[in-house]
């Protein structure tokens, strides 16, 4: 009995010592450093807006009165537009997005088959929706300028052209952005991983950009 007892154990030993070894946790896969990047970024910017619309409170509450008259003065139905065309641009700017995680650069069909554009024909169509709220937004300028209400006319002023101007070169940013990932997409060889992780963090800073010039019209233009 000895005997059987030693060989059962060397044969259980033997076999646990060749099973495999399987490790104790899952293996996680580390994120990507640059959509991190832009999240870590982004977090700062919002609160560069935070610090605005602070602002923007602060003075509309000790000038009430001012802000009641000043804001007669906005073309509410003129500013709706422009928001809506900017809001659509999120969506447009997303189906690029699709469009680049498929490694589709270009459109694989007719350019009126909106089913087959690639990411530089929905890349192309929201730039051209950013460009007109940014030229809407100039003509709004020239028409409050035409009122009398500057930067340095009176606190109203200087609240509104900071808000809506600073998120304006923000838009104008990502203008920039969207013009360098078309041209990056027409340059490259091959458009692999690489250029669709710049489509896919260009489109977090339009996402951006769009979700705070919300937040913007309902205060300036709603909350009057």
């Amino acid at each position: 009995m000895g005997t059987l007892d030693f060989y059962r154990h060397n044969v259980l030993v033997t076999s646990a010592t060749q099973a495999p070894s399987t490790p104790a946790h899952p293996t996680l896969n580390r994120p990507n450093l640059v959509s991190v990047g832009t999240v870590v970024w982004l977090s700062s910017e919002l609160m560069f807006f935070a610090g605005l619309f602070a602002m923007y409170f602060t003075l509309r509450s000790t000038s009430g009165t001012m802000w009641a008259e000043e804001t007669a003065k906005l073309n509410f139905p003129f500013a709706l537009v422009n928001t809506i065309v900017l809001v659509a641009s999120s969506f447009t700017c997303q189906m690029g997005v699709f469009a680049a995680e498929r490694l589709e650069p270009r459109r694989t069909g007719r350019l009126m088959q909106f089913t087959r554009w690639g990411m530089t024909e929905w890349f192309s169509l929201t730039f051209i929706m950013g460009a007109f709220f940014v030229a809407g937004q100039t003509m709004e300028y020239a028409m409050l300028v035409s009122e009398h209400v500057s930067l340095s006319s009176n606190a109203y002023g200087s609240a509104f052209y900071m808000t809506t101007g600073f998120h304006g070169l923000h838009v104008l940013g990502g203008l920039i952005a969207f013009l360098f990932i078309i041209g990056r997409a027409f340059a490259a060889k091959k458009f692999g991983h690489f250029e669709a992780t710049s489509a896919i963090v260009t489109s977090y800073y339009w996402h951006f950009v769009d979700v705070v010039w919300i937040g913007l019209f309902l205060v300036i233009y709603v909350l009057k």
